[in-house]
């Protein structure tokens, strides 16, 4: 009987150590982290940025940032949604492309493929119109729509500035002529260099050239004025009933073991309140948005059904 209980005592000290990533069993192995986009981009700052900050609480661990761009993220989320549950990839995910691929029927994942672990941060919406425009509001801009033809540049089809951008036809009963950019640094030389007449895009994308007097944020697509920017006035404020962030968190497959589940729910808690990853997060003009695995699942599924009504109006 003192035999069973020591291998017993044994056994369970050794499950404590699993569930909490000793280095006797997990990680045994570096850990890599996905970004479904190129390197450089604020997505993948932020992915360095947790690497780098779970180092301090995961000393025995090695993490590896791997990009893979292309598709609007597609080929990043099908790779991590495919790879082996073993608790050694890990994908830092966006929205809305995570749920508009799902939406379009081209992605080969669902939300089910994967372990929720978390949301990081949140980069708000925006309306953004040259320095020297006319338009210095949204009642303007619908104005201007219902007199001309304008041109109003989103970040690619079925991305966030698209969505909010046909949200806010629908609303303002106006057509633009959307012109799908290749990203945002195309959209900041339309808007500073007056090529067009205004662009959906997001708050770190245009905080700078705002504050220098060489755009007009018009609009924020969040339900309450941004900390990061309180002069400038929501959607919702201005009449039109418009909601769009985007979000960047962490995920891993859904068939991971769940002591390794519960390791990395931990850690990306500890991250998320380390004084240095909101430092940096604040250098980049990006609000921490933390949602744990459950809260940030639930804003997925409703964030999928308002991408699902978009696209079922306005199919790409």
């Amino acid at each position: 009987m003192k035999r069973f209980l020591s291998v017993l005592m044994l056994l369970s000290v050794g499950v404590v150590l699993f569930a909490f990533g000793s280095s006797e069993t997990y990680p045994t192995k570096s850990i890599t982290i996905i970004v479904p986009s190129k390197a450089g981009g604020s997505t993948d700052a932020t992915a360095r940025k947790f690497a780098q900050v779970a180092k301090k609480y995961w000393k025995q661990a090695n993490f590896v940032v791997e990009n893979i761009g292309g598709s609007g993220g597609l080929k990043g989320f099908d790779k991590i949604a495919s790879a082996d549950p073993d608790g050694y990839t890990l994908g830092m995910v966006f929205t809305p492309q995570l749920v508009a691929h799902v939406v379009s029927g081209l992605a080969h994942y669902n939300l089910d493929s994967f372990h929720i672990v978390g949301n990081f941060v949140e980069d708000p919406g925006i309306v953004v119109v040259p320095a020297d425009s006319d338009i210095n509001n949204l009642d303007d801009l619908k104005e201007a729509a219902m007199n001309k033809r304008i041109v109003v540049a989103v970040n690619g089809i079925g991305s966030d500035d698209y969505i909010v951008a046909k949200d806010f036809e629908k609303i303002a009963g106006v057509s633009f002529d959307l012109f799908p950019t290749a990203g945002s640094t195309e959209q900041k030389s339309a808007i500073l260099g007056n090529h067009l007449d205004a662009s959906f895009m997001n708050l770190s994308q245009m905080l700078a050239q705002f504050r220098a007097g060489k755009a007009k944020i018009i609009a924020i697509t969040t339900k309450e004025r941004s900390p990061i920017e309180e002069s400038i006035p929501t959607a919702q404020q201005q009449g039109y009933n418009v909601y769009m962030v985007a979000t960047r968190g962490m995920v891993t497959q859904a068939a991971v073991d769940q002591a390794i589940l519960k390791a990395l729910d931990g850690l990306v808690g500890k991250v998320l309140n380390d004084s240095d990853f909101k430092d940096a997060m604040k250098k980049q003009l990006i609000a921490v948005a933390p949602m744990d695995g459950k809260m940030y699942k639930d804003y997925l599924m409703n964030l999928q059904i308002q991408t699902q009504r978009v696209y079922d109006e306005n199919p790409w």
